[in-house]
């Protein structure tokens, strides 16, 4: 039971043992990003994937909401055991517990990826919400339709990369450098653009704005026709 329970807070990307307020902000937020009307009625293969994601936050949030009412959680007893003392090394390992280490599977990678090199890399639908990306180089990254909710990427450079109708929600692309890149169908509701350099970016086609700023801060920051916002 506790490793379904568990299960359900990696859903929600959350830690175990997290408040029932956090699992519905958890919710909110998963829900707003992974909401069929803000993709494209005729990408199905997309389509079909936010349902899928909707129904497993969805039972993810009832099933925890129930142990929670049920008693079955409580923040004290998670603090106990992500405290509990890790078991003492041996000074001398055998062989044999040599053997075993080696054939453990490689932890996964760091969601620290600052002053990380990755220009050129794919990322493409990829989930980098809540990343530490600050000062990563990004150069011609294919970002498209990825999901960076308060990702951190200040001082980033993300010049030539194409960010195609990627939701950046609550983003931190303060000193970014932005120049060249694709922005249309991006959501920057509430991201932080202070002081970043859009210069040559992509953001509309005529007179027609489209990318979405609700919200955006953008004091300072280099607009595509190289004009300083005030």
């Amino acid at each position: 039971m506790t490793k379904n329970l568990d299960r359900y807070y990696h859903l929600l990307g959350l830690e175990p043992g997290a408040s029932i307020e956090e699992v519905n902000q958890a919710y909110k937020d998963l829900v707003f990003i992974w909401h069929p009307d803000r993709i494209p009625g005729d990408n199905r293969r997309l389509q079909e994937k936010a349902q899928e994601k909707l129904k497993s936050i969805n039972e993810a949030r009832d099933r925890l909401r129930a142990a929670h009412r049920e008693g079955r959680i409580s923040r004290p007893q998670a603090a106990r055991r992500s405290h509990s003392p890790a078991p003492p090394k041996p000074q001398r390992p055998s062989s044999q517990a040599s053997s075993r280490t080696s054939s453990r599977p490689p932890r996964r990678p760091s969601r620290d990826l600052s002053h990380a090199d990755l220009r050129g890399a794919n990322f493409r639908e990829k989930d980098l919400s809540g990343r530490n990306m600050e000062g990563a180089i990004l150069v011609d990254a294919n970002l498209s339709d990825a999901f960076m909710h308060r990702v951190n990427l200040t001082g980033a450079d993300l010049s030539g990369a194409n960010l195609f109708r990627a939701n950046l929600l609550e983003a931190d692309l303060k000193y970014a450098i932005l120049r060249d890149t694709n922005l249309i169908g991006a959501d920057l509701s509430g991201a932080d653009l202070s002081h970043a350099d859009l210069r040559g970016a992509k953001v509309g086609s005529g007179n027609r704005l489209l990318v979405k700023l609700t919200g955006t801060k953008l004091t300072d920051a280099i607009l595509p026709d190289g004009s300083v916002y005030q």
